[in-house]
């Protein structure tokens, strides 16, 4: 039986439970790009090259709550049909927001707690993390309702950070325990990106429009060892990147600037992150056994692996969260370590560097340890 730290202000801090789900609509990518030829009606050399886009992805799957996706011309219900009518606002696309983002979160949040064997009311704390919709009172307060949680506890959103927004998460729930051995705090991030499809023939839509789906993630973060401890945090704003990526609430929805140079830019700024980190903790690359960054799209793991000298069985995990789910902006990373930490025994005593990134272009880094 695992024992909580009995040493107060003992500066411990552990993922001891993840929880993943996604909605029930999985729809192929050469299927989706079959919907998207038909909405944004390409022309025969247009549709040639989003479907070669496709293809490169690595993305076998998404996962929406929208059926839209899988549908055939003339079924669609959420855009446009036909589809030169006007495409959703912002509102329209809230109010989907609204009604699915609690309904995931709670799934994903109730398989945490019961991997772990904890009962929601003995939730001391609750951080939210979200990107692609917001309202109130929000999915923190449905979520209290929906688990079972106290009405008492402690509420903390984190809204709008991208990509990386789960390692904000997870260092506001370090915080609150190593200062509070008691607090057992959960962390749910919940994404609907595909709502925010825009109908635009321009690179950045399509790369975007080409990599993004729905997911829902949970951890739990305490002072009792086992899971994974987390050892420190490192971050940066990388110098000459504010241009290649953007998250910009319009009209029309929310738009996603994403451009080509993303992985060049990480490719320089990762590996000192990496370096600033390992040495804050007396460590070289020889100590990391193992790794697990956000595939924010196979480009962006494949620079990363010839910047840092990996092999692909390095990154196998985020290879396949890639493949079966695409990109859920926050939540993407928790799978990559889900899937990782499953493949390593307990008590091993593995060293591991995950990381995400996000508009900025910036990122955040976590040094973490299989225990």
């Amino acid at each position: 039986m695992r024992s909580r730290s009995d040493a107060p202000g003992s500066n411990l801090a552990f993922i001891t439970s993840i929880g993943t789900a996604v909605p029930d609509n999985r729809i192929a990518q050469d299927r989706i790009a079959e919907f998207m030829s038909a909405v944004m009606q390409l022309s025969p050399a247009g549709e040639r090259k989003l479907k070669a886009l496709y293809r490169r992805t690595g993305i076998r799957y998404r996962h929406s709550v929208l059926a839209d996706y899988g549908r055939k011309k003339g079924e669609f219900t959420f855009y446009p049909n036909p589809p030169d009518r006007e495409f959703p606002s912002v509102e329209k696309r809230m109010k989907v927001y609204e009604r699915h983002a609690t309904p995931l979160a709670a799934r994903a949040a109730a398989r945490c707690l019961d991997k772990r064997g904890l009962p929601a009311d003995r939730l001391t704390h609750l951080i939210t993390v979200s990107c692609t919709g917001m309202y109130a009172p929000g999915t923190d307060i449905e979520l209290i309702g929906a688990l079972g949680m106290k009405s008492s506890v402690h509420r903390l959103a984190i809204n709008y950070m991208g990509c990386y927004g789960a390692f904000n998460g997870m260092k506001a729930a370090a915080s609150i325990v190593r200062a509070e051995p008691d607090a057992r705090v959960l962390v749910v991030c919940v994404e609907l990106c595909s709502l925010h499809f825009q109908n635009r023939e321009t690179d950045d839509f399509l790369l975007s429009n080409a990599l993004f789906s729905d997911g829902a993630a949970a951890f739990l973060v305490e002072a009792e060892r086992g899971g994974l401890e987390i050892m420190d945090f490192a971050c940066d704003v990388f110098s000459g990147g504010k241009d290649e990526m953007g998250w910009y609430i319009r009209e029309a929805g929310f738009e996603m600037k994403l451009t080509a140079n993303v992985p060049e830019v990480l490719r320089v700024g990762v590996p000192l992150v990496l370096e600033r980190l390992l040495a804050a903790n007396g460590l070289t690359r020889a100590d990391i056994s193992c790794y697990a960054f956000h595939p924010g799209g196979r480009r962006i793991l494949e620079v990363l692996e010839a910047a840092l000298g990996l092999g692909p069985g390095h990154n196998a995990a985020a290879y396949e969260v890639l493949s079966a789910y695409g990109n859920m902006s926050s939540c993407t990373v928790l799978f990559v370590l889900e899937k990782l930490i499953a493949g390593y025994p307990a008590g091993g005593e593995t060293l591991l560097f995950s990381g995400a990134f996000g508009p900025g272009l910036s990122a955040e880094t976590a040094l973490l340890k299989i225990v």
